[in-house]
């Protein structure tokens, strides 16, 4: 495990060409990782992530630092939960580089997504993670995140998706 100030996170200017594309670059490697797909995001996805995202206000994404390297990073998404009448976040991407895996990179990213929430009265952060991982799985059960369950014996929630 890092010290913890040797990991340093950063909240991502869209309007930053530089940090745009350290963002990119950092989700192409996400994407081309097993977890993420195994398949790097084509040119016209990069090349729309850095027109788009600047517009988007719901967004907002973190980067991961070791010393000058950058090692992850994070994209979220502000949604609204009726149930409590309160904003959330959704965790929409988390990866951290296979070099630095294992160093508290991912905990530091949580912890900022939660501390960021926090700033806008959220009522909770949420996440997927894929079934088989393991990894991430452990990581964000030790920081406190459970399979959501509205209450007992109502089964466990589900993602799930369609292609349009």
């Amino acid at each position: 495990m890092l010290d913890k100030k040797a990991v340093k996170i950063s909240l991502v200017d869209y309007q930053d060409p530089q940090q745009m594309a350290l963002l990119i670059e950092q989700l192409g490697a996400y994407a081309m990782d097993d977890m993420g797909g195994g398949e790097d995001l084509t040119e016209e996805v990069k090349r729309r992530l850095l027109t788009d995202l600047p517009q988007q206000q719901q967004n907002f994404s973190f980067l991961a630092w070791v010393g000058d390297e950058c090692a992850g990073m994070t994209n979220c998404l502000w949604g609204y939960s009726t149930f409590a009448a309160m904003p959330l976040v959704n965790i929409h991407d988390l990866g951290v580089q296979k070099k630095f895996r294992g160093m508290g990179i991912s905990t530091a990213l949580l912890q900022a997504v939660e501390n960021y929430a926090q700033t806008r009265h959220a009522c909770k952060v949420t996440l997927e993670v894929l079934g088989n991982n393991d990894i991430a799985k452990a990581s964000y059960n030790k920081f406190g995140f459970k399979v959501y369950e509205l209450r007992e014996g109502a089964g466990k929630a589900e993602f799930w998706q369609k292609y349009l």
